[in-house]
């Protein structure tokens, strides 16, 4: 899989995370990237974590999950 891929499907999915276990990302509580990327295993897409990087591909789909979340200012 190629990052620019990646990117784009991780991006994609968060939404469907969020829309699948109903969080309420206004909410105070942090939605959890160990959650997502645990639901992204269940559903068979934890490939999207398997690129070429050079932080590693799990940074880089958590900066892709904060941002989709609006959760940046934690990075």
């Amino acid at each position: 899989m190629k990052k620019p891929e990646a990117e784009k499907a991780i991006r994609y999915l968060c939404t469907e995370w969020v829309r699948e276990m109903s969080i309420d990302i206004a909410y105070p509580t942090m939605p959890s990237f160990s959650s997502f990327e645990t639901w992204l295993q269940n559903k068979g897409r934890g490939d999207y974590l398997t690129f070429r990087s050079v932080r590693g591909p799990r940074a880089d789909a958590e900066d892709w999950f904060d941002e989709e979340l609006k959760q940046s200012w934690r990075n």
